[in-house]
């Protein structure tokens, strides 16, 4: 089976609220994810999240800390995801290639819907 290993970032206000984007293109369009993406060779974790928001939302952030690694089997490939506690440094999370955004509160986590690897960092979320 394809192996895909990517980053995600949780970002997070000084309220507790995180950022959440919901995708525009692929299978899984219009479900609800952490913004990140594919890791490049030679790159840790950390290089390739800061890239890849740049990338997507013309933001940097601070990486803080990881809060967990998913692996999930999707039909045609492995996920592995390494999740990340971030916070915006400079920039204003302008949407390039996601359809909408909403920032969630921990009692508003379960209002999308999630891919299903998302799964279970929102579960983690929930119980901390």
């Amino acid at each position: 089976m394809k192996q895909i290993e990517v980053v995600a970032a949780i970002i997070h206000d000084d309220e507790g609220c995180v950022f959440a984007t919901q995708r525009g293109y692929g299978d899984y369009k219009d479900y609800w994810e952490f913004p990140g993406g594919k890791m490049e060779v030679g790159e840790t974790a950390e290089e390739a999240l800061k890239r890849e928001i740049w990338e997507e939302l013309e933001t940097r952030i601070i990486v803080e800390s990881l809060v967990q690694t998913v692996e999930w089997d999707y039909p045609a490939f492995h996920l592995t995801m390494h999740c990340y506690y971030c916070h915006v440094e400079s920039g204003t999370l302008t949407l390039k290639e996601h359809e909408a955004a909403r920032w969630l509160s921990k009692d508003e986590l379960d209002s999308v819907q999630w891919l299903p690897a998302d799964w279970q960092i929102i579960e983690t979320l929930k119980h901390q």
